[in-house]
């Protein structure tokens, strides 16, 4: 019993150092979720999708946003339930949490009018098949955000980045249509893209 406790105690304070990692304004990049959200042409009634959206960061702003629904994927599942949490607190009806991977999106084709990937696009290998994936569910002229860490010539391989040529490179190849290249601080780079 006592070490049931103790491993119920430890999975707390993980997901608490977790959420609190995620929530750093200095991990996302100085970039306020109404700031970014301010950069896309968003329309009342947009259906939103937040790729591997954590501890909801951008998708209860989004939800605030847009009215129309808002997914949420991550494949923590304790991730999901904070947002769903947040939701609720929030009286946001519009979100839905999903339990998937970008690689394998749980959603049919043509049905959503902007992607975001905020910084997680660094972490998946291979990286084309999420792109993939990514422009399937996007509805014909989606919009597909990415928001990234550029890379620099002294990030260590502790530090995984795609530097924004490079990225940009990846998602014309995919079949993207990069509209706009923005970067708010020398440290963070945003592609806007289209299907």
């Amino acid at each position: 019993m006592e070490k049931h406790k103790h491993g119920e105690r430890m999975k707390k304070e993980r997901l608490a150092r977790k959420i609190e990692f995620l929530e750093n304004p200095h991990k996302r990049g100085d970039i306020p979720p109404d700031q970014l959200l301010s950069m896309i042409p968003v329309k009342q009634g947009n259906t939103f999708l937040d790729l591997g959206a954590g501890t909801g960061y951008l998708t209860i702003p989004a939800a605030k946003t847009s009215g129309g629904p808002v997914y949420a994927l991550d494949v923590d599942p304790d991730m999901l339930e904070v947002i769903q949490s947040k939701a609720k607190k929030h009286n946001l009806m519009n979100v839905r949490t999903l339990n998937g991977r970008i690689d394998d999106i749980p959603l049919p084709g043509d049905s959503v009018d902007i992607a975001i990937a905020s910084l997680v696009l660094h972490e998946i290998d291979p990286l084309s098949k999420s792109l993939q994936q990514i422009r399937q569910v996007l509805k014909p002229e989606g919009y597909f955000v990415c928001v990234e860490l550029e890379k620099r010539e002294e990030d260590n391989n502790h530090h995984p980045r795609i530097a924004a040529e490079d990225m940009e490179q990846e998602m014309v190849k995919e079949g993207f249509r990069v509209v706009k290249k923005l970067k708010p601080t020398d440290k963070v780079y945003i592609l806007l893209a289209q299907k």
